[in-house]
């Protein structure tokens, strides 16, 4: 049976390194996102959001919260486990896992548990500190905790693939920079869809943050620009899809083994 003490132990273990590792050097991995989320509040929420309208029936503030929050949820999960995993494969202690008689899927639960950790603790943070600017109602808060999670899941195996592809230090940042970023941007944080043209409304659509972004927002709001059951539907299958390339590749040794 794979669920076993032992098994059990080593996804401790792995977890337990994980949240050691970005708790130990907390103000490069907890610190910057808190002052990212803070000037974001000042800049857009109280600044620029005095003079914007009201926005699906909400001050534009309490209608990027829940934008932001989820930025830096997917942020910090994605960049937690394609630093970790990458710093073991470039130090070769991945190699003492590889060789230890832990089946390959408690690795991979392993480091998806350590970015989900990180993901959650900054979301906790950043939603603390929303209250210092706005007056926050969670309309469903069920829904709320389990995009959350599912999304931690999501971006935590993309780093994990992140990692796995990348062959030096440069590689891993590759991805954040130019893809993650600008998606993040464009996926409806600072803007409902319905204010674009139809046709940017449909390339917008391709954008996979956008699903994840109003179903976040809709826990909060109860407002989105997507189909809720679509949106969700479409994490759900992008997660499915993920862990199983991941877990694949894992089996398969790719970029672990000269």
């Amino acid at each position: 049976m794979l669920l076993t003490k032992k098994n059990f132990i080593a996804f401790y273990t792995i977890l337990y390194k994980e949240i050691t590792r970005f708790t130990r050097i907390w103000i490069q991995t907890l610190l910057p996102p808190v002052i990212t989320t803070v000037l974001y509040f000042i800049i857009f929420g109280n600044l620029i959001g005095r003079h914007v309208p009201m926005m699906e029936g909400y001050s534009y503030i309490n209608f990027i919260v829940p934008g932001l929050v989820m930025m830096a949820i997917v942020n910090n999960a994605y960049t937690n486990v394609v630093f970790s995993f990458f710093s073991a494969k470039f130090q070769k202690s991945i190699e003492e896992l590889l060789v230890s008689p832990v089946p390959n899927i408690f690795i991979l639960l392993g480091y998806i548990a350590g970015g989900v950790a990180r993901g959650f603790i900054i979301g906790v943070i950043v939603l603390i500190i929303s209250l210092f600017f706005t007056r926050i109602e969670i309309q469903h808060p069920l829904l709320m905790l389990a995009i959350a999670l599912i999304t931690c899941i999501l971006f935590s195996l993309g780093g994990f693939i992140n990692a796995m592809y990348s062959r030096k230090f440069d590689d891993v940042n590759i991805i954040p920079v130019f893809i993650l970023t600008p998606l993040t941007y464009l996926g409806g944080v600072f803007y409902s869809i319905s204010l674009l043209p139809p046709l940017w409304q449909k390339l917008t659509l391709l954008n996979p943050l956008l699903y994840i972004i109003n179903a976040y927002r809709y826990s909060f709001l109860g407002v989105s620009d997507i189909n809720i059951y679509y949106a969700m539907g479409t994490i759900v299958v992008l997660t499915v899809i993920l862990f199983w390339y991941a877990l694949r590749m894992l089996n398969k040794g790719f970029g672990l083994r000269s």
